[in-house]
């Protein structure tokens, strides 16, 4: 497979862009060194629509589910979306703060947006995740380390692991060991 890149504007050439508001400067200090892995779907454990995509746009419906009243309202965001099929989606350039992390603690330093990439799988804590999204995640990540060499296989982290009390994701079925194998040593 052909090796994903980053190109001079900070996006992955082989994703398909669409801009998220929802994102900031990062510190002037800032070294990206840490990958932090997610699942999101909406509503909860369904697949198939855009409705992240509206999420990290700010256009999401409420009207459309029950569950968006109580979300609809929240200025989110990733990097990178990786849907079931293994399509590719960026909404923030990754020298950028996506606005994926929340409250969050990783070695000591709070505040993960400052220094992370934010990658959301399409996919749910009940459900394993595809075999195209290893694929693809392992490509991007591959790609993000040659861009930033100080993310290394040991700073590819769970939200589950920077924000333990709030969060679960990526949840019991992601198999980390399939994307270590993947990734190789680094």
């Amino acid at each position: 497979m052909k090796k994903f890149e980053v190109n001079a504007q900070y996006l992955v050439k082989q994703a398909r862009f669409i801009a998220s508001p929802n994102f900031s400067l990062r510190p002037n200090d800032a070294v990206i060194d840490l990958i932090v892995v997610h699942n999101i779907s909406l509503p909860p454990e369904e697949f198939e629509k855009d409705y992240v995509t509206d999420l990290f746009t700010n256009k999401l419906d409420p009207k459309i589910h029950p569950y968006f009243e109580t979300i609809y309202q929240q200025k989110v965001s990733a990097h990178f979306y990786v849907r079931r099929d293994g399509e590719l989606i960026q909404y923030v350039p990754v020298d950028k703060r996506a606005w994926h992390a929340g409250t969050s603690v990783y070695q000591k330093r709070t505040d993960c947006n400052d220094f992370s990439i934010g990658i959301e799988l399409e996919g749910a804590d009940i459900i394993p995740f595809t075999d195209a999204q290893y694929d693809v995640l392992a490509r991007l990540v591959k790609c993000l380390q040659i861009a930033y060499p100080a993310i290394i296989n040991e700073n590819i982290v769970g939200h589950s692991d920077i924000a333990p009390e709030r969060k679960t994701d990526p949840g019991p079925f992601f198999d980390w060991d399939k994307l270590r194998l993947k990734l190789g040593s680094n």
